[in-house]
């Protein structure tokens, strides 16, 4: 038997995007935002309020990082979604974040955080809340890399938001293999 929630923003994994962006004062900002993922084979969407100052920062640069949060930082993290830039100045900073600018777009990349997405603004549209970047470049720190140079899940650590609970969780064990192992019904 099923039990009926109705309409709700539950889907799993959520993952826990780190949006930064610069001030008109060149100082970095950041929030946190679960609702979005990729939309395209270069496109990102994600579902921002007009309201925060990170919108308003990327509606003025046309620029924003997007990075993996992880288990190493799930305070700091938090701590960028739950204050606002609107009135914390340097959250970023506050937060224990250190940042240098991104080598393809005008945004900051979080050095804390070991993966980032370098977008540039494509649309937002304030009234469904909805943005989309393209994405330029996606870089990652060498001590996340497996023998290969690929990104290592493991080592990145990402976490992911359970919105029926209101926790954030650690990804788990590999669980298949991605279009192999489906073809044993082929």
């Amino acid at each position: 038997m099923r039990k009926n929630f109705g309409a709700k923003p539950w889907t799993y994994p959520q993952p826990v995007f780190i949006i930064a962006t610069y001030g008109e004062d060149g100082i970095p900002d950041a929030m946190n935002a679960a609702w979005g993922g990729i939309s395209d084979d270069t496109q990102i969407s994600m579902c921002l309020s007009a309201g925060h100052k990170t919108v308003a920062n990327i509606l003025a640069r046309g620029a924003f990082t997007v990075s993996m949060a992880d288990g190493a930082h799930v305070a700091e993290c938090d701590y960028v979604g739950i204050e606002s830039g609107n009135k914390v100045a340097d959250k970023v900073a506050k937060a224990g974040f250190h940042t240098e600018k991104a080598e393809f777009v005008d945004a900051p990349v979080i050095l804390e955080l070991p993966m980032t997405v370098e977008c540039s603004l494509i649309s937002y549209d304030p009234e469904t809340c909805r943005l989309t970047g393209e994405i330029v470049n996606v870089s990652a720190d060498e001590r996340i890399l497996d023998g290969d140079g690929k990104i290592d899940p493991a080592k990145l650590d990402p976490i992911v938001f359970d919105p029926v609970n209101n926790v954030y969780l650690k990804l788990g064990e590999k669980a298949g293999n991605a279009f192999k192992d489906g073809m044993k019904f082929m």
